[in-house]
């Protein structure tokens, strides 16, 4: 594959107001991109696109029906062709099955495999013929089921298996196509999902966005981010998926709510 390089390219990015999107934003902008910015909020973009410059603003909720083409189309009524896609935009909710709202579970089907399939669709035709990629931000929670986070890891698992089919697919062509894996990351995901166990240690946004982006350069088809990370999914191997889900479910379990004056009466 051919060189990449950033400057002067256009880079659409979802969920671009905070956490890894927002990373994305700043670190791109600094290698010289135009930027286009996509996310619900339209006063944190308008705020970020003005700190960095070159930026163009695109306030949509992509759970929405139709969001995708709506992008689509306001991108092509500023006159853009985007070079790079990273769809970004995601989030899970921690909780038991049955415990969740199913409109909740479903807006994560939206958002994390509807509106990023749609995307990638759209602007594919234009990313192939400016010979350049889509990244695509999945997670370590890709590579095996997790009890209480049954909906989000589907999702992302999901994501790499599309990302890395369209790898293939499209490789000859001439065009990158990268599922970025993060493990757990300081960023507000865990504001709307709730906490999870295990998650205390967390990566910064900066570090994830790097080595994604020197992946794509690379022309790799995923990227897992973290040595902890890599290697507890290396050992996943060895050990059989009920084994495995088992485990998860033990430690992911959501702690039953502690009942008033219970502490009292356990002293």
């Amino acid at each position: 594959m051919n060189a990449f390089h950033f400057k002067g390219k256009t880079v659409l990015i979802t969920g671009a107001s905070m956490g890894i999107g927002e990373a994305f934003a700043r670190e791109l902008s600094r290698r010289g991109a135009t930027l286009v910015l996509v996310a619900r909020g339209e006063e944190k973009l308008a705020a970020l696109a003005s700190e960095l410059g070159k930026a163009h603003v695109i306030a949509a909720d992509l759970t929405a029906p139709g969001a995708a083409q709506r992008v689509f189309d306001a991108v092509r009524a500023k006159g853009l062709d985007v070079d790079v896609l990273v769809n970004n935009a995601g989030f899970g909710v921690h909780g038991a099955f049955d415990g969740l709202a199913l409109a909740t579970q479903r807006e994560q089907i939206d958002l994390n495999v509807g509106a990023l399939v749609e995307l990638t669709h759209l602007f594919m035709p234009m990313v192939e013929r400016r010979q350049g990629g889509v990244i695509q931000v999945a997670s370590m929670a890709a590579f095996q089921p997790i009890p209480y986070f049954a909906v989000y890891a589907a999702t992302k698992a999901f994501v790499l298996s599309f990302s890395e089919a369209l790898w293939a697919e499209y490789r000859p062509r001439g065009v990158r196509v990268l599922a970025l894996c993060p493990g757990a990351t300081e960023t507000p995901f865990f504001q709307r999902s709730g906490e999870v166990p295990g998650t205390s240690k967390r990566a910064r946004p900066e570090d994830v966005v790097r080595l994604g982006l020197a992946a794509f350069v690379a022309g790799r088809a995923s990227v897992l981010h973290g040595a902890g990370n890599n290697f507890s999914t290396f050992l996943l191997r060895f050990f059989s998926r009920e084994f495995t889900v088992k485990t998860l479910a033990r430690l992911l379990k959501p702690q039953a709510p502690e009942l008033p004056g219970a502490a009292r009466r356990a002293a």
